[in-house]
């Protein structure tokens, strides 16, 4: 089967086509026939060996773990999943590849109104977004500021927190704004003087913050809590030396409120958003766009 590869660490040109064997279930999994593959900002920082100490790669490597597609094969113990189902979730081995072995217990249904690319928007960034959220403990009344509201994570964060009936203030570039607002945000630009901005918008403070940019604004964040209590970053690798919570524990992958949270996406009331669609041949291209980060929404490989 046709799939990408990296065979050492550095750059998105690392990756490269390969043909490699086809995977075979085992017990409780399933093959999966992908047909669209989320591209998420930790696919560069693993490929780039920045994520050693936490995701170790025994290289060559198949990058990815988000997926959405048709079940090929059924492995052992494996009864409420059969060949054809459509299903999006994570996958057990490399996501950048025609084919790709799953958990059967991570699987849910894909909705007929959801297509591929949408489908795979999903996975990672609402398990993330939701433990974030469950560790800021956030509420209904709360004040929430979140760190790059227009971006694949924000933009189901944002949701799912004014979703919980906090008021959610988004920042994120200025080309963004009106789509940050859109989501359910009061939307700020990100940069200089945003303590003094946020305080304009919330003079009773923050109650929470999600950093999902990396992009240097845990200083301000603390500052707008009056120390690192209730701040939380997935982005930002400074969180140890500055004291601040870095969500880097494992995912729950809850194939019920995935399956829950695919319906409200093909139905319309939880929205996601496509960036950029690639081919899977132009895998670097797309690991390109995520490294440089300020993209709107999802960035996804089709597979053909």
């Amino acid at each position: 089967m046709k799939a990408i590869v990296f065979d050492t660490f550095g750059g998105a040109e690392v990756l490269h086509e390969a043909e490699i064997d086809i995977p075979q279930p085992g017990p409780g999994q399933v093959r999966v026939r992908v047909r669209a593959v989320g591209v998420n900002p930790v696919d560069g920082k693993i490929r780039s060996g920045g994520m050693e100490a936490i995701f170790p790669t025994t290289l060559p490597a198949v990058p990815g773990g988000e997926i959405a597609g048709e079940v090929d094969a059924v492995g052992e113990g494996v009864d409420h999943l059969k060949v054809g189902d459509e299903v999006l979730g994570w996958s057990d081995t490399g996501s950048y590849a025609q084919y790709a072995l799953a958990s059967a217990a991570v699987l849910a249904p894909k909705p007929a109104g959801l297509d591929w690319a949408h489908a795979a928007a999903l996975p990672v960034a609402s398990d993330g977004a939701e433990r974030v959220l469950d560790l800021l403990d956030v509420k209904n009344g709360e004040t929430l500021l979140i760190h790059g509201a227009s971006g694949a994570l924000g933009t189901i964060a944002v949701q799912l927190a004014v979703a919980r009936g906090a008021r959610v203030i988004g920042t994120a570039g200025q080309a963004n704004q009106e789509y940050v607002t859109s989501l359910g945000a009061t939307a700020l630009v990100y940069g200089d003087n945003l303590v003094e901005r946020v305080r304009a918008v919330a003079p009773d403070g923050v109650d929470a913050v999600f950093d999902a940019a990396g992009k240097g604004a845990l200083e301000d964040s603390i500052t707008l809590r009056g120390g690192t209590d209730r701040i939380v970053t997935t982005a930002d690798f400074r969180a140890a030396e500055l004291g601040i919570v870095f969500a880097e524990g494992p995912q729950r992958r809850s194939a019920t409120r995935l399956a829950e949270l695919a319906r409200q996406a093909a139905d319309g009331t939880l929205r996601t958003t496509i960036s950029a669609t690639y081919r899977l041949t132009e895998a670097a291209k797309a690991q390109q766009l995520s490294d440089a980060g300020h993209n709107r929404g999802k960035i996804v490989l089709a597979v053909d």
